[in-house]
């Protein structure tokens, strides 16, 4: 548990020990501006300080409260020199007061006493770094071991010297605040960097030895950050030679332990020489760094025994040198040099704190935000806003609500950098649990709600309002936070404005049905209409309506909402597609009753002009066209029943396209081609597997026979003349054209040759590069030596034929019937020159039969004449 989650308001702790805390103090004048609370740590020389949790009474700011009795030190040592011990403390106190400085334990009252106390009160502490370390050593302590080091033992552990005598054999007893307390490594480098600091500054700015550096003189407040104290043996230096050494007196059995430093933590040079420096500070700090990869252990463990103390120090190097392994590879280096006994060889201050294992981002944000109150408004401002910000995810959570968070709640007061520090508040309220933001963050927040605020901090609440009410009680969402809700409706800015229609989208699941449509609509309908030309605005408005439609009611937004869309004339893309997505939303839930009526006055005469706005992309095009054919093709419908109804036609798309394919050329039956005395074969068309079958089948029957070719002649291919379209020539089509072979009427006809067939005939439609010789025979039937005439072309209808001429014979005229044997037709082939020749001895236009008469007409007339004289 975070150690800043440990304080408790002290009305609500035990009051036993709160009684039991008074009658320790009572009598002491520190009472009358302190409540005190029960013991959590101690500290000082053996540990003689007990520090309790408390509060100022004047204004409840949470402190601690160091308490020393008297008893102690009479008990331990002689009478005579209580009053020793006595003034050492209460001059360490006042040293304290001196040097102020943020890695300076803190004094928040100074010293009182009275006769059988002294009493000072600090910045809140979580702990001494030895009641930590105690637990630590506790953990692997070794039983076996203890009667030989209890009273070492005891001492580290936090017990006072009277517990430290009984306690031989028995396992050193732990504080209870500081049971299961582990360092992260970013907490162990941050420390030794803050004591590293403290040490800097007391030797070149408070030009003093500190002399007692130990665990027992760092404290840890309930923010995480070490603070060094203990200045009972503070020596000043050379001011002229910060690097000359001083006399101090060696640690000796006749003075009392509590008059000395800690021998533990002891300069070599300072027992030997009886002189310190400032590098006599750098040792100890050495020192306590083993220690606290050791374990919890110190290196030496003399046990208040100088000869102790001279026997492990011949041996220090070797278990430096075997602890180096457990140390962070960057601090590794500096510690060896700082537990060297050759003082040369220790870094100073100055220079520990340029070593690479302290330079980390995440330390340089700690590190600013613990002077950050001696910074001015714009450096606050910038810390908050960015440095922190980015730095944050690299800083481990613990560290968050122990380091982070109450620096951040202090300055929630500050209205000057309120609107940066909510930056990164917003950021704890994103990551912080139930649990976490109801015991921590709930009260903050509602001052925050309740506190007249500056534009940018009521924007960034606004916009993250969906995360607080997401880890807010439900009765506080309603008595703080919907209040300032509708309140920031009223404001007079546009940003706060445009915020709170942003934060009624982000948060309409939490706003009963009854304040949209009483608060939250006609709000955002001002809003709208105050910022009617401001994109942004409308934007949010549009968005805001989008997402509470569906909680109000039918008539509401027929009443509201589509007036205010109508007046809507920003040409944006965004604006344009969030409009024609709540006009979709309106036309396909059928429950706001979107009639036919309104679509085609009040909606597509305003959607229509987009479709040509330049500004839409392909994505926007196709959706509003889309969302246009589906409410024209509702009007059609609702329209098309409405007029059939009342027994009205009106001509259909779907009925135009039906008559257009039932008058298709590829659908339509042409009627019948009837030629007197011919004789039309209708063949049906066939797969090319019956082609193929007939063709294997060889010509069958008469077929080949008496056209004198093969099925799968090019020749056989039939002519399809759509004969709807009575203007197109037979020429214009691209199909060959059927073959008609006519039997002669005697054998003297031109062209023909006895005993053979007739000669064929292309139709014109063959270009000249196709022109073949032609087997047909022109010429009419001779009677009485006249010849006929006919035509060079031949309309046929559509329909495939095979024309077969019966025998013509002409009583009037005397013919004979000629002999069928030879009237067999042929295929003739003959030369370009023959066709010509034949077609100039071809009179167009004269014969018996008339002008113009064509040679079926005359093969009609012919078989008229035949069939009337066998009659």
């Amino acid at each position: 548990m975070p150690a800043g989650t440990m304080f408790a308001k002290f009305k609500s702790t035990n009051v036993a020990a709160a009684t039991t805390s008074q009658s320790v103090a009572e009598g002491n004048p520190i009472t009358q501006y302190f409540e005190i609370g029960k013991p959590v740590a101690c500290a000082g020389p053996e540990l003689a300080w007990r520090i309790h949790d408390a509060y100022r009474k004047s204004d409840n700011k949470e402190c601690s409260v160091f308490i020393f009795e008297k008893k102690v030190a009479e008990k331990l040592h002689k009478p005579r020199r209580k009053e020793t011990i006595t003034e050492l403390l209460k001059s360490s106190v006042k040293t304290l007061e001196r040097f102020r400085h943020p890695r300076i334990l803190q004094i928040y009252h100074t010293v009182e006493e009275s006769a059988d106390t002294l009493a000072f009160a600090s910045e809140p502490i979580f702990a001494s770094l030895s009641n930590v370390l105690a637990f630590h050593e506790s953990k692997t302590y070794d039983n076996a071991n203890v009667p030989a080091a209890g009273a070492a033992a005891g001492a580290a552990a936090g017990a006072s010297p009277a517990q430290t005598q009984g306690t031989a054999g028995v396992q050193p007893q732990r504080p209870a605040h500081a049971k299961e307390y582990s360092f992260l490594d970013m907490e162990l480098k941050y420390g030794f960097l803050q004591l590293t600091e403290a040490l800097a500054y007391l030797h070149y700015s408070g030009h003093v030895i500190h002399r007692n550096v130990c665990p027992s003189s760092v404290l840890i407040t309930k923010r995480g950050i070490w603070k060094l104290a203990g200045m009972e043996y503070v020596e000043r230096m050379n001011e002229t030679d910060l690097n000359s050494s001083i006399p101090c007196p060696p640690w000796s059995n006749r003075v009392s332990k509590m008059a000395q430093p800690n021998l533990d933590f002891m300069a070599p040079e300072t027992q030997s020489t009886s002189k310190c420096s400032l590098l006599s500070d750098m040792f100890s700090l050495g020192m306590v760094i083993c220690a606290v990869f050791n374990n919890g252990r110190p290196l030496i463990q003399a046990g208040n025994s100088t000869s102790n103390y001279a026997k492990q120090m011949e041996t220090l190097d070797d278990m430096v040198h075997k602890l180096m392994p457990r140390l962070p590879i960057a601090l590794q280096e500096a510690t060896s040099r700082m537990a060297s006994r050759d003082a040369t060889a220790r870094p100073t201050a100055q220079l520990l704190q340029l070593i690479k294992y302290f330079i980390d981002p995440a330390i340089n944000a700690l590190k600013f935000l613990d002077v950050v109150n001696m910074k001015d408004t714009q450096q606050k401002s910038q810390f908050y806003k960015t440095t922190l910000i980015e730095a944050m995810p690299v800083i481990p959570r613990k560290l968050w609500w122990q380091t982070i968070w109450p620096m951040l709640k202090s300055e929630i007061n500050n209205n000057e950098v309120l609107a940066a520090v909510l930056q990164p508040v917003m950021l704890f309220v994103q990551e912080a649990t139930h649990f976490e933001y109801d015991a921590l963050m709930s009260a903050t927040m509602k001052i925050v709600y309740n506190t007249p605020k500056s534009i940018q901090a009521s924007v960034t609440i606004l916009e993250n309002l969906h995360l607080i009410i997401e880890k807010t009680k439900p009765e506080d969402v309603t008595t703080d936070i919907m209040p300032m809700l509708f309140c920031s409706f009223d404001g007079s800015t546009i940003q706060v404005q445009s915020a709170a229609v942003v934060a009624v989208a982000n948060v309409f699941d939490s706003i009963d049905e009854l304040s949209i449509r009483r608060m939250v609509l006609p709000k955002v309908k001002l809003v709208f209409e105050k910022n009617i030309t401001d994109p942004k605005i409308v934007q949010n408005v549009l968005m805001c309506i989008e997402r509470v439609m569906d909680r109000m009611e039918r008539a509401q937004v027929m009443e509201e909402v589509l007036p205010l869309l109508a007046n809507i004339r920003i040409p944006d893309p965004d604006i344009i597609m969030r409009t024609v997505r709540i006009y979709h939303k309106l036309f396909v839930d059928k429950s706001y009753g979107l009639s036919v009526e309104t679509m085609a006055t009040n909606v597509l005469p305003l959607l229509i002009p987009h479709t040509v706005n330049p500004a839409l992309n392909f994505e926007h095009y196709c959706y509003l066209l889309e969302v246009l054919q589906q409410m024209l093709e509702a009007i059609d419908r609702q329209q098309r029943n409405k007029l059939k109804l009342d027994n009205l036609s009106m001509a259909s798309p779907e009925r135009h396209r039906t008559l257009r394919h039932q008058f298709s050329t590829d659908n339509m039956n042409a009627p019948p081609f009837n030629i007197p005395n011919l004789r039309i074969d209708q063949r049906k068309t066939s797969s090319a597997e019956d082609m193929a079958r007939k063709n294997s089948g060889g010509s069958g029957m008469l077929g080949g026979w008496w056209f004198g070719c093969s099925p799968s002649s090019p020749d056989s291919n039939f002519l399809r003349v759509g004969n709807v379209f009575p203007n197109r020539r037979l020429s214009d089509n691209t199909l060959m054209t059927p073959k008609i072979r006519i039997a002669p009427s005697c054998a003297s006809s031109p062209g023909g040759t006895p005993g053979s067939g007739l000669p064929t005939r292309r139709h014109s439609s063959i270009g000249p590069q196709e022109r073949r010789g032609s087997a047909i025979n022109l010429s009419p039937p001779t009677y009485g030596g006249a010849r006929g005439s006919s035509g060079s072309s031949l309309s046929v209808p559509s329909t495939s034929v095979y024309v077969k001429s019966p025998l013509l014979y002409s009583q009037k005229q005397g013919g004979s019937m000629p002999n069928t044997s030879s009237s067999v037709p042929f295929l003739l082939s003959s030369s370009m020159q023959s066709i010509r020749s034949r077609r100039q001895s071809t009179v167009l236009s004269s014969g018996p039969l008339g002008s113009g008469s064509g040679i079926l007409q005359q093969l009609g007339s012919g078989m008229y004449q035949l069939f009337s004289g066998r009659n």
